[in-house]
């Protein structure tokens, strides 16, 4: 069984930093796409960031310049450096992952989601 175990939310003043990291666990191949999702009281999750297994990334408009995504391979570890944080950011992120699991001979992939992290940010 695989698990994305995510930690690093909190509450935080509008202009601070905080660093979420998003680690999957379990009898894995290989980890394709992994990305940060969230999502506000009473709105839609939406994505924020995605880093490919090569490291190319992309933004939302609402978090470019702001917000910096990085993974580590070797610890099978996505990370999310949020910085002049403000309050429209407050929401549960998510971490979610495409893994590669290899069975009974066969390669196949799978989209997990980790079970979220509360990132409240003050005025």
């Amino acid at each position: 069984q695989v698990q994305l175990v995510e930690s690093g939310g909190g509450l935080v003043q509008a202009g601070g930093s905080l660093r979420l990291s998003c680690a999957a666990s379990g009898n894995i191949f290989s980890i394709g796409a992994m990305d940060w999702y969230r999502q506000a009281p009473e709105k839609q999750r939406e994505l924020v960031s995605t880093i490919t297994s090569g490291g190319s990334t992309n933004y939302a408009d609402s978090v470019k310049g702001r917000f910096t995504i990085s993974r580590d391979n070797a610890k099978n570890t996505v990370y999310l450096q949020m910085n002049s944080l403000k309050p429209e950011d407050t929401a549960v992120y998510y971490c979610s992952a495409d893994v590669v699991l290899y069975s009974d001979g066969a390669r196949r992939a799978y989209r997990y989601w980790g079970q979220g992290t509360q990132v409240t940010v003050s005025s």
